[in-house]
């Protein structure tokens, strides 16, 4: 092996050290992980603004501002955190965007920015925490050129006295951040993890990650603050590998900085220092007029600024190739379900950093062919949510491994620049409506046959305006459709089976116009849901006379719809605000054919996006869920209490080792529960599976339903956007399916008829009949898994019972390390025996001392 790969393994192995929690031996001899301190961080501090007249310093402005976080460890990249604050200065001159350029021209926001370095003055210099390492996306937010009138930094109170003069920021200044002699110059440049320095005065000195058209849009913000001087934002980090001249991992220290814009403190009596703002608090600058320097963001690295800030510290779990740099060793690959993306991304290294342990992989398919893959013996194992077909011989059992799910994840502003939609609502018939591409989306989809009278967009429909008030009238083709998978999923097939079941919805696909007089799009009429693939069946192309059309002639309901191949890429979308619709006409020049293209990002304060996604990626990435209809009038959203409730109403198989009855017309009429509940199994065979293979795959089935349900952020613990199996309450027949299941591949036999989740024979599934009762073993407690027929219980005794229940024990998880790290290990030991010894001998002899 490589000496740069030990130097990594062992550099690695020190991080996770690190952040591991600390293993406590008990009396009897068990160990106990000691929880890491998770507190959120809070800090308040007094900030004040002072003028200098008459020789004295006068304070023109105080203010206790405290500042929030709610996750500072163990993050991912493009990971969101909620970031409150309280007792700042309120916003004037509201942009349409916070974000990068576009959030300069306000006065007194809340400037949040992600910096390499921490606040330690203990640590070396190239350690430490400074303007020059906190990441811009463009040149305006770290140079400055202007007359001498205008440079209010160099009246900066608590500017060093180098740092008004006339050139600053580089010395010497490069060229081309100094084209006007007499102009007084600022630039902060950027400084690269790898050493670099990037004047960043020009588009072609920044760092590569800011160039035009990145691939991803800026995360730094200028946020607002409301006239109550409170606010709060979801921030989006960026590890190395989004942007690796920032240089953010697990062995590279962070900070989240909150810098509350309260105005430079002046030195002098120049009156551009002294200016207070030309916008009142709360006012808005759409138009983009010119703001007052001293209380604009643009002046963020000004020390008067600078000195105010909120330093949070964070840390970022492993890389997503970890496994591929640390573990040489080949995988063995596990094939299937997205929904299982998150715990993947964090379980995988409890398996590669354990020499005792096998090298895991998923990678993610469609859960039809993950199951073909697995029969065939082209994978060890599938993750699916559902009994599949078997086509082969050898039988096929299903260890129940996670509860998890999907959600309508959306971005929606409302007018007004009143903020985000917090509490969306869908029904099934909404659903349906956006998938079988009823909204015509503009004028173009208007003619289209049997839809004149539909609305172009679902803000348009009074069926959604009923449940939705207060939204603007805009029309907007991103409105208009629902972002899903172009692919074969298990959860296509739940979402239409939701779609299916409600009999509002059914009687609009089957060709009955809502109460408003709105049809189904005549290309789906009559579709037959559920089904795990959606079709795009619509044929029409809209006459035109623009050329970009002629050139171009497509059916422009398959643009607006525009489906993608994974879960993940739809979150990113919105994420970005970045909707998928294909309908944007653009070429280079005016010579050039004209072609077909992605939309523009949607602004902030216009912004309207739904699309299908994973509960772990709308967790991950800090998405808004929507709640969805249950019965008599009820909505759901995707919480524990809720999952759980979804979890008790399933039906358990009426075949040993087969997926249990999770009906979503069962968990609809339970009212409480969420609809898009899944359970996710890791189905394999259990004859005909090569040993090596077969001991694996139980390996991965005990380890992920055993510290694997620890709930955490940290490696081999289980994400937000999980339930996790328990030893009781609604999970616990889950759990025990899990165990009988695991040994049943290990040993290559049947499900042993004693350790059956339930007796008797029948479909998979479990539907319909009598169910019989549930054997729990002594050392799991009983929890309740009413069948289909029982009586549902309240989402209040669910979440009680949920809360309740006794979590899996976790097995300690070795790390692996170099020669040196695991030398250090006897050597440590050695010194504190040593240390021991020597202290008795001290109290031997200073004992003997005083006898005298």
């Amino acid at each position: 092996m490589s000496a740069r790969l030990n130097a990594v393994r062992f550099a690695v192995g020190l991080g996770i050290l690190a952040m591991a929690p600390l293993v406590i031996v008990s009396a009897d001899g068990q160990s106990a992980a000691a929880e890491p301190d998770r507190t959120p961080y809070t800090q308040t501090k007094h900030l004040t603004r002072s003028f200098i007249s008459d020789g004295e310093e006068l304070v023109v402005d105080e203010r206790d501002v405290t500042v929030s976080a709610d996750r500072t460890t163990d993050l991912r990249g493009r990971e969101r955190i909620n970031i409150s604050w309280t007792g700042a200065h309120p916003t004037g001159g509201r942009t349409a965007s916070p974000y990068g350029e576009q959030g300069l021209l306000q006065e007194y926001p809340v400037v949040i920015l992600q910096c390499r370095g921490v606040d330690d003055p203990t640590l070396p210099p190239e350690k430490q925490l400074s303007p020059s390492t906190c990441w811009t996306s463009t040149r305006q937010q770290r140079s400055q050129l202007v007359d001498e009138s205008s440079a209010v930094w160099r009246h900066d109170l608590y500017a060093a006295e180098a740092d008004r003069a006339a050139k600053t920021g580089l010395s010497p200044l490069p060229p081309e951040c100094n084209d006007v002699e007499t102009f007084s110059t600022h630039v902060t440049p950027f400084i690269a993890a790898n050493g670099t320095v990037f004047p960043s005065c020009t588009a072609e000195t920044m760092a590569p990650e800011a160039a035009v058209g990145a691939a991803f849009p800026p995360a730094e913000q200028a946020a607002y603050t409301d006239v109550a001087g409170n606010g709060a934002v979801k921030f989006e980090v960026r590890s190395a590998v989004e942007n690796e001249s920032l240089g953010c991992s697990d062995t590279v220290a962070c900070s989240i900085v909150v810098i509350p814009i309260q105005g430079l403190s002046c030195a002098d009596d120049d009156r551009e220092c002294r200016k207070a703002g030309r916008f009142e608090s709360g006012a808005s600058n759409f138009a983009n007029e010119g703001v007052d320097a001293s209380v604009s963001p643009s002046l963020w690295w000004a020390e008067s600024n600078w000195r105010n800030r909120f330093s949070i510290p964070v840390t970022f779990g492993l890389p997503p190739d970890a496994c591929n740099v640390l573990d040489s060793r080949a995988p063995t690959g596990f094939y299937g379900s997205e929904l299982m993306a998150q715990a993947a991304l964090q379980w995988s290294p409890a398996y590669c950093l354990r020499k005792d342990r096998f090298k895991f992989q998923h990678n993610k398919m469609s859960d039809e062919a993950a199951f073909a893959l697995m029969e065939n013996g082209g994978g060890a194992a599938a993750l699916v949510s559902g009994a599949h077909k078997r086509r082969g011989e050898d039988p096929v059992a299903y260890a129940p491994t996670a509860v998890t799910g999907f959600t309508i994840a959306y971005v929606i502003d409302r007018p007004d620049n009143a903020g985000e939609l917090t509490d969306l609502r869908l029904t099934p018939r909404l659903l349906a409506k956006l998938l079988t591409q009823s909204y015509v989306g503009s004028e173009r989809g208007a003619g289209h046959p049997g839809m004149s009278g539909n609305p172009s967009s679902i803000n348009l429909d009074p069926e959604f305006q009923q449940l939705n008030p207060g939204l603007d009238l805009v029309p907007r083709e991103a409105a208009s459709v629902l972002l899903s998978l172009s692919e074969a999923s298990d959860v296509i097939d739940t979402l239409t089976g939701y779609i299916a079941q409600d009999k509002d919805a059914a009687a609009f696909i089957a060709g009955k116009p809502d109460p408003w007089g709105m049809a189904i799009n005549p290309a789906y009429k009559k579709i037959k849901l559920p089904r795990s693939e959606w079709p795009l069946l619509d044929s029409y192309v809209p006459p035109s006379n623009q050329e970009c059309y002629q050139q171009n002639p497509s059916p422009y309901f398959t643009q607006l719809a525009a489906p993608v191949t994974s879960m993940r890429k739809i979150a990113e979308a919105v994420l970005d605000s970045w909707p998928n619709v294909q309908t944007k006409c653009d070429r280079s020049t005016t010579s050039d054919p004209w072609r077909i293209g992605r939309i523009d990002r949607q602004g902030v304060g216009a912004r309207f996006m739904l699309g299908v996604v994973s509960l772990g990626d709308a967790r991950r990435f800090g998405l808004r869920e929507a709640e969805l209809a249950t019965t008599k009038g009820a909505f759901v959203a995707p919480t524990q209490a809720a999952m759980a409730k979804a979890v008790s109403v399933a039906s358990p198989p009426k075949k040993d080792g087969q997926p249990f009855g999770l009906d979503v017309t069962d968990v609809v009429k339970s009212r409480s529960a969420y609809p898009g509940t899944m359970v996710v199994y890791t189905a394999a065979r259990t004859s005909g599976l090569e040993k090596g293979d077969a001991a694996k795959v139980a390996e991965f089935i005990d380890v992920a339903t055993s510290e694997g349900q620890q709930p955490g952020s940290g490696n081999g613990e289980l994400p937000e956007g999980y339930l996790p199996l328990a030893k009781s309450g609604p999970t616990a027949p889950l759990l025990k399916q899990a165990h009988a299941v695991a040994a049943s591949i290990k040993e290559q036999e049947p499900v042993p008829a004693d350790e059956e989740p339930s007796g008797g024979d029948g479909d998979a599934g479990g539907q319909g009949g009598d169910t019989p009762e549930v054997t729990v073993p002594d050392d799991v407690p009983a929890g309740p898994l009413p069948s289909s027929g029982s009586k549902p219980k309240d989402e209040k005794t669910v979440a009680a019972e949920h809360a309740k229940t006794e979590p899996v024990v976790m097995p300690d998880t070795l790390l692996v390390s170099s020669e040196v790290a695991g030398g250090l290990i006897p050597v440590l030991l050695g010194i504190v025996v040593i240390g021991a010894v020597c202290a008795g001998l001290l109290r031997v002899s200073l004992g003997r001392r005083r006898s005298r």
